[in-house]
Order: C-alpha cells, then sequence, then structure tokens
C-alpha cells in the first residue's frame, strides 16, 4: 500500500505545476452558468491532448472524460463543476478575473484543475484499475436547475451506469492538506420562496381607505415563522429565510402590493413536501383574514445530500492512509446545498470536502469577492481522489 500511495503522491507532484496552471487558467477566465463554453473546450482539449476520450455538449456545455481499465469491472463517477458566479472580483491575485463581474468565489476552478489532474494519474495507472472511470464535468451547477440531470440523463453517463459517485468540495474553514466527511444526510434541499402580498394603496395619512400589503407581508413572515419554530420536527434541520422584500411605496404612498424572497431548507422530503402546501396555506390564509391576497410560487430546488455511509467510511479511511489520520475530521451537517444532491439520491455517492485554509489566517467565506483559496490544496487533491478511485474500483 505505501509503495502505491508513494507512486501516487510522485505523479501527483510531477504533475503540479501544470494542475496550478490550469487552476489559473480557470480562475482568470470565469464563465457563468450555462455559458461555460470557452471552459468546456479548455477541459476537452486537455483530456484529448492526452489521448482521454472525452464525450461533449451534454446540455449546453457539460462534458464526460473516459478512462477506461486495463481490466473489466463497474465504472466510477467523479465530479466537477463548470461555472462561476455573477461576483465582482476584489483580490488582489496575479491571476484574478479578466471578466468584469464574474468570479471563481465558489471553488469550481479548484475542483476542474483538481479533476484534470485526478486525470492524468489515472490515466498513467489505468492498467491497475477494474472498469472504468467518468471525468464529469457538470454545467450550471450555482443556477437551478442546475446540471447534474443533465448529465443523469445523457446517452454515455447511462451507458456505463456508474455504481459510485464521488466529489470533493473546498472549504476555507478547514486547512490545506485536510479533508472532512460527514455520513448520512450531510446538506440539505433548496427552495425558492416568491410571494406577491396583495392589498389597497393610498396616500399613507388616510390609513383607513387603504389595506397596507406592508403590514400583510409583516404578519406573513411572522406567521411563518412561528410555522417554522413550533411545527418542525425537532429531528430535521430547517430553515425558512426571507432575504428581499420590495415594496414600491414612499413616506407618504402605501403600495398597491409586496414582493417578498426566500428560502426553504430541510433534509426529509416528506417534510419538505408537507411544509411547502403549510407554508402556502398560512400565507393565504393570513393576507385573506386582513382583506388581502397573496400569490405564492415555490420553485423546487435540488434535493438534499445524501452520504451513504458504508462509502464514507471507505472513503474516509483511504483518506487516512494517503493524508494521515491528523488530517482528516468529522464535519456537522450544513444547510447549504449542492446539485451533487441528485446523484446522492440514486446510487451510493459521497461528497466530502477538501481545506483551502491559511494556517493562523482568517479566510473570507465562499462567495465572498475577496475570498482566496490556498493552492497548496492542489498538493493533495489530485492524488488523493486518484488512491481513492483505485481502490474502489479494485473493491
Amino acid at each position: 500500500m505505501e509503495n502505491e500511495i508513494d507512486l501516487i503522491k510522485g505523479i501527483n507532484k510531477e504533475i503540479n505545476d501544470k494542475v496550478v496552471g490550469f487552476w489559473h487558467y480557470f480562475h482568470e477566465n470565469p464563465e457563468l452558468s450555462f455559458n461555460e463554453k470557452e471552459t468546456s473546450a479548455f477541459i476537452a482539449e486537455t483530456l484529448m491532448h492526452n489521448n482521454i476520450e472525452v464525450h461533449q455538449g451534454i446540455g449546453e456545455n457539460g462534458l464526460i472524460g473516459i478512462i477506461k481499465g486495463g481490466n473489466p469491472g463497474d465504472s466510477i463517477g467523479i465530479r466537477a463543476e463548470l461555472d462561476a458566479l455573477p461576483i465582482s472580483e476584489k483580490t488582489s491575485l496575479d491571476f484574478k478575473s479578466k471578466h468584469q463581474g464574474v468570479m471563481h468565489a465558489c471553488g469550481h476552478d479548484i475542483h476542474m484543475a483538481s479533476l484534470l489532474g485526478t486525470a492524468l494519474i489515472l490515466n498513467k495507472l489505468k492498467s491497475e484499475l477494474q472498469g472504468n472511470i467518468l471525468l464529469i464535468f457538470e454545467q450550471g451547477e450555482e443556477q437551478l436547475p442546475g446540471g447534474a440531470m443533465k448529465i443523469i440523463n445523457s446517452d454515455i453517463y447511462k451507458a456505463y451506469n456508474p455504481k459510485v459517485m464521488i466529489a470533493f468540495h473546498i472549504l476555507p474553514e478547514l486547512a490545506a492538506g485536510k479533508s472532512g466527511f460527514c455520513e448520512g444526510q450531510y446538506m440539505a434541499s433548496g427552495d425558492e420562496i416568491y410571494l406577491v402580498i396583495k392589498g389597497k394603496g393610498g396616500h399613507a395619512a388616510l390609513p383607513h381607505s387603504t389595506i397596507n400589503p406592508i403590514i400583510l407581508a409583516s404578519k406573513v413572515i411572522l406567521d411563518l415563522k412561528e410555522f417554522i419554530d413550533n411545527e418542525t420536527p425537532k429531528e430535521i434541520p430547517t430553515i425558512l429565510s426571507f432575504g428581499k422584500i420590495n415594496a414600491e411605496g414612499a413616506t407618504n404612498i402605501i403600495p398597491n402590493e409586496v414582493r417578498i424572497e426566500g428560502t426553504f431548507r430541510t433534509m426529509d422530503e416528506k417534510w419538505r413536501l408537507a411544509a411547502h402546501s403549510m407554508i402556502e396555506k398560512i400565507a393565504k390564509d393570513t393576507c385573506k383574514s386582513m382583506k388581502g391576497d397573496c400569490e405564492i410560487e415555490i420553485r423546487k430546488g435540488y434535493p438534499s445530500v445524501f452520504n451513504s455511509p458504508d462509502l464514507t467510511r471507505k472513503i474516509k479511511q483511504l483518506s487516512v492512509q494517503y493524508l494521515g489520520a491528523s488530517n482528516v475530521v468529522d464535519l456537522e451537517k450544513r444547510m447549504t446545498t449542492d446539485d451533487f444532491a441528485y446523484f446522492s439520491q440514486i446510487i451510493p455517492s459521497v461528497f466530502f470536502r477538501m481545506g483551502v485554509g491559511f494556517e493562523g489566517i482568517e479566510s473570507y467565506s465562499l462567495h465572498n469577492p475577496s475570498f482566496i483559496a490556498n493552492g497548496e490544496v492542489l498538493k493533495h487533491s489530485p492524488g488523493l481522489m486518484a488512491w481513492i478511485s483505485i481502490n474502489l474500483s479494485n473493491r
């Protein structure tokens, strides 16, 4: 085992400059969800240059590379995401974004570079593989409806029918060189809620002649908070948050309507659907009781991410072997979302974390314009994923 790990670490070291170059290219040239044309073309060209089979055009820009093992066996999928965020970068990096208003602030640049590195390692060691590795580069993860279902429904994915899916996501709260795992339910489902609260506008000095939708909206928000606080099963993590209220009135004008936008997140599909019905009922009944009206739209987003317990324990142990026990930690559940969830709902899957934090320095969070990832992660992540893949293919 030690000889195999040393071999992989040696290859990882040999290709590190190239992988860092990939990272810098992706970070400098970010593209928004479903517009990742140049990013996709760069990845395809890199894979083909290394004689790795490529299948392009999955959805708009998704693609899958195939590394065929030297021995028969099942297929394993490894996923990375292509898209960046609509954020104006505020770092001083030499390789900062060249595209105003677009930034890789969620680490997808690291994910892509790492998976290309893993591809280079596995391609050198493919004679040791049983079965095939699907190198999945998915479009549009940051924006509903995401790109995962396009992958799942593609002919090439169905043809290889992977039995296991794995992916990692960077985590700035964890130091570079460390990995983190959580068995079972790990990340929440995420739904978007849009409310239009309708009243009767008029002069603010004559409130008796109006039905103030701002008052209605306030009552709706408080009633929904009370429902979530009191009715959510204690064992099910749940969040209902409103982040936008738009009432186009003035100091002396009561508007006709108020628009509210928020998110509902939980980790149980049965409760999720029941809560949707109650949120709609409470919002409409509250408005009606105050002589107003309510239109509501709940856009169903990604389901929750479920990490197969057995597979998680297996990959965690492989990570201990590769990184050392002191560099592998347990993580708490998170209420963030990821459309990797679609894979995890249908086949055994593991979504884990790789640290990109700086020792002794507080890092900016993901989705922040000043976020900087510690590139030291790329000294570990390609090799770790190669080690995991080889062992899973031979299980």
